[in-house]
């Protein structure tokens, strides 16, 4: 049986931003291993993102470690049963550090109900009025909630600094709902996989000027290297199918998602090359 033959990971002219992923996965090696590789294939920025109680602070310290790396607060869905007024208190005082840039990753997660569902509603509400009181924008997780997802939502429509929704995969009736409030979708290695059509079907329905790109490292591998641990500098390859999908120049894409993500996430200080 012959190798599968792995492409070379492409770098392309424009500098890309890595909109989200979890650097706090790695042990200091790896970290280092990973930063010099993103660096070479053109990542420029990195969002690393928080999710439990427990890992708080240790984003927020990781912003301090390299000047690509950037985070946010919040709790996970998963962890909404971990949520209290500690960690409140913790996420509201790393809010305001500098490079700390959205209060996320935040939402509701049916699919595998690791909390209570109407805790999730209760952490998810708490954590959005958070990110008004703040004027930040939010990361959004949603798996098989999206009526709950945009009930919620519509409870703070024009209260919020905009957002994203991560690893998009839910249905078209959500994105429509979620675009017309003025955010963003991510999409990320699932766009290569063979049954990701539903995924691909919203990406060619969302402007292009609406779409972030991520990882979701160490998660959710493109092709050509599935079965490997995923990371930021992998994201070339989701760039190259979300353009194709759009049927856009790859370079003039990058340069609108680059613009889109500062807006949302660097209040449009860093503008595209």
């Amino acid at each position: 049986m012959s190798k599968k033959i792995r492409r070379e990971i492409p770098c392309y002219r424009h500098p890309i931003i890595e909109s989200h992923c979890h650097l706090d996965y790695l042990d200091e090696e790896q970290l280092a291993d990973t930063l010099q590789r993103a660096k070479a294939v053109g990542i420029e920025k990195i969002i690393t993102i928080a999710v439990s109680p427990d890992n708080l602070q240790t984003v927020a310290d990781l912003t301090n470690t390299d000047s690509v790396i950037f985070g946010t607060q919040g709790i996970h869905p998963h962890e909404a049963s971990q949520y209290s007024d500690a960690a409140e208190t913790l996420i509201r005082k790393n809010l305001a550090l500098e490079r700390i840039l959205a209060v996320g990753e935040i939402g509701l997660d049916y699919y595998y109900e690791h909390s209570d569902r109407s805790r999730q509603r209760e952490v998810f509400a708490t954590q959005l009025e958070i990110a008004a009181d703040f004027n930040l924008p939010v990361v959004i997780h949603t798996r098989e909630a999206d009526e709950d997802t945009r009930s919620i939502l519509r409870e703070f429509s024009g209260r919020l600094s905009g957002g994203v929704i991560h690893s998009f995969t839910s249905g078209i009736h959500l994105a429509e709902f979620c675009l017309a409030e003025g955010f963003y979708l991510g999409f990320n290695g699932i766009t290569t996989f063979n049954s990701a059509d539903n995924v691909r079907d919203v990406v060619r329905m969302t402007p292009a000027e609406r779409i972030l790109l991520e990882t979701d490292s160490p998660y959710l591998t493109p092709v050509p290297y599935r079965g490997r641990p995923n990371a930021p500098f992998y994201l070339p390859f989701v760039a190259e199918k979300v353009a194709e999908l759009k049927g856009v120049d790859i370079e003039e894409f990058l340069a609108t998602v680059y613009h889109s993500t500062s807006l949302l996430f660097f209040s449009g200080a860093e503008m595209p090359r």
